[in-house]
């Protein structure tokens, strides 16, 4: 059954309307706090000395989360926070620490590249440029007055390239591509990037402590975190380029000879946290055999990498002879520690993965089930309608025939007629007793109405006008509508349930639609319009059989709006478009929903055609 959690699914509907940014700077504090807290306790220096900055940090996160909406006023708060908070640094002498600018918290460090970022994106051009510039004079004002002992050329480095990073997705922003495959990734992933950055930062962090050799493995990190990134997509591959960063990685420490992260395993931190990412995925996604062949592959890389790092740099006549043992046996049970944490991830998100498989599955024959017994319920109204006109015919017969013979023939004929109709509609509507199902690769994108076409009359160009003005929500609707002569009523009620449908789907969905266009045409099997020929087009349905082609009802209904945003948490939707494939299938026709980019604008499109004649019908 679908999962109906009330708690879960006020979860759900809180990670939907979460920022990405927010969640980076969310984790940026925690770092900030995590470095703090133990410093404040540590009997060094005088009580709470350091958790001086931290209200300073706080003030600018603010600005930081302020700038998505006033981007000039969050960037000059935020550089006289910045400096103001640098000023009372200075002043009381509370100790600081380094990240990726030196002297400059995890929190103080994102939230200007956020603020940077905010203002490249949608400040005015010249208040962009004076306020960005504020920014990096408050950041050179802060490494003066916290005395960071940095030379001045590092500085510039490190700050230009900071600025690029947070200038060039906001102007790319600007310009109309920041929802491009840079804005997929950052919703659609994260989570990862949240993860990835932070792991990046702790690898500046250890790195700005020395320049070279300690920078060249920053490549490797970057490498790493970018091979996490594509896992998702592609975890077997990742696995075994990982395996390759892993190699290279010892290759390059051992030929700079820098032993920094010897105490790490050997590796950045990026690299060991994009493993545990990989393995994750490896299985969650792979088949058992697959994943255990790849993190094997990639365990045998670290462990290589990692006593070859070990042998290399602790040298016995240096560290004595029991450390190398020590640090193996230290980091073997670590690495185990992390191998079965990322295992169990794995597991613990296919196993759920399996779950909403199931629950979709059932949702979904649940839909098809409700179709069809609406179709059965039809079935009773259309197949009762024509048999109660034949036997109030076979009693009028019965009552007149030794009164006036004649009128026999006639009352026969009309009985055969209702009789063929009949069975023309229930050889239609009798499939949904069968169990037949239709293909539902498609997701649905809207919930199917709970009293959808219960209130079909028999005229269909009526009920559709009716229709138009009442289940778009007051959204503009151009109806072109052309119904055939003598439209069978099983037809009729299942275009005017797609149409309906697909116009509560705009409603819901269809993010900023200004005008939907409705058209319904008769068409022949090749797909030339029958609408001008409607008179023949009927003669033609009743005995021209021969003509091998199927008349049919084409149905189209598209609007002007832009996707919806479902978060990266978004649940499934409903299943009324599985309802109406269900329905379409069983009666013979075809339907396609999807985006497309026609005269109208790029928007959403359903389209459905029915024949009006079942096979075998003429004859």
């Amino acid at each position: 059954m679908p999962d109906t959690s009330p708690v879960r699914d006020r979860a759900t509907r809180l990670l939907r309307q979460v920022d990405p940014a927010d969640m980076v700077l969310l984790a940026a504090v925690l770092a900030d706090l995590a470095v703090l807290l133990p410093a404040s306790v540590d009997g060094a220096g005088s009580p709470g000395l350091d958790l001086l900055p931290l209200p300073g940090i706080l003030l600018l996160v603010a600005c930081a989360v302020t700038g998505k909406s006033r981007p000039v006023l969050a960037g000059w708060s935020g550089a006289c926070v910045l400096g103001a908070n640098s000023v009372l640094i200075d002043f009381v002498d509370a100790p600081t620490f380094s990240t990726l600018l030196p002297e400059t918290s995890f929190a103080e460090c994102v939230a200007g590249m956020l603020l940077v970022y905010y203002c490249a994106r949608s400040a005015p051009a010249p208040m962009a440029i004076v306020t960005i510039s504020a920014l990096v004079a408050a950041e050179l004002a802060t490494a003066v007055l916290r005395d960071a002992n940095v030379h001045l050329l590092q500085l510039a480095g490190i700050g230009l390239v900071l600025l690029v990073v947070s200038v060039v997705p906001g102007a790319s922003a600007r310009q109309g591509i920041g929802d491009g495959a840079l804005g997929t990734l950052l919703r659609q992933r994260w989570l990862l990037v949240g993860v990835l950055a932070v792991a990046l930062f702790l690898d500046a962090s250890i790195m700005l402590s020395e320049l070279w050799p300690e920078l060249v493995m920053a490549v490797p990190a970057i490498v790493a975190a970018v091979l996490a990134l594509r896992a998702p997509n592609s975890p077997l591959r990742s696995a075994f380029g990982l395996a390759g960063v892993v190699v290279a990685t010892t290759v390059l420490a051992v030929a700079v000879d820098t032993d920094r992260y010897v105490s790490f395993g050997g590796l950045p931190v990026a690299a060991t946290v994009s493993g545990m990412i990989v393995t994750a995925l490896l299985v969650r996604l792979e088949s058992p055999c697959r994943a255990v062949t790849a993190i094997i592959t990639l365990a045998v890389a670290v462990a290589a990498g990692t006593i070859a790092q070990v042998v290399t740099f602790i040298e016995p006549a240096v560290y004595g002879t029991g450390l190398r043992a020590e640090l193996l046996n230290g980091m073997s049970m670590f690495a185990v520690l992390l191998l079965g944490i990322s295992v169990a991830v794995g597991l613990f998100l296919r196993a759920r993965d399996s779950e909403r498989k199931t629950t979709v599955e059932a949702a979904v024959a649940e839909a098809q089930t409700a179709e069809r017994m609406a179709l059965a319920r039809e079935l009773h109204d259309v197949v009762a309608h024509h048999v109660t006109g034949i036997v109030v015919q076979a009693q009028a017969v019965r009552i007149v025939a030794e009164q006036n013979p004649h009128v026999v023939a006639d009352s026969l004929g009309q009985i055969e007629h209702a009789g063929t109709e009949a069975l023309a509609a229930m050889r239609r509507l009798v499939r949904s007793m069968r169990g037949e199902t239709g293909e539902t690769g498609e997701s649905a994108t809207g919930e199917q109405p709970a009293a959808s076409g219960e209130q079909a009359t028999t005229n269909l160009d009526a009920d559709l006008r009716k229709l138009a003005t009442s289940a778009a929500h007051g959204m503009p609707v151009e109806l072109d509508v052309e119904v055939p002569p003598e439209l069978p009523q099983e037809v009729a009620r299942s275009a005017l349930r797609i149409v309906q449908e697909a116009l509560t789907n705009v409603s819901k969905h269809a993010a900023g639609a200004s005008a939907v266009w409705v058209s319904v045409h008769g068409e022949t099997g090749d797909g030339l319009p029958g609408g001008d020929s409607g008179g023949d087009s009927g003669g033609d349905s009743g005995g021209g059989p021969g003509s091998g082609a199927r008349d049919l009802l084409h149905i189209r209904v598209a609007d002007d709006g832009a996707p919806g945003d479902p978060g990266p948490l978004a649940a499934v939707g409903g299943y009324g478009l599985v309802g109406m494939r269900e329905r379409v299938e069983l009666l013979g026709g075809t339907l396609s929903a999807g985006r497309i980019d026609d005269g109208h604008g790029s928007g959403w499109v359903v389209e459905a055609s029915l024949p009006l004649r079942g096979e075998g019908e003429s004859q």
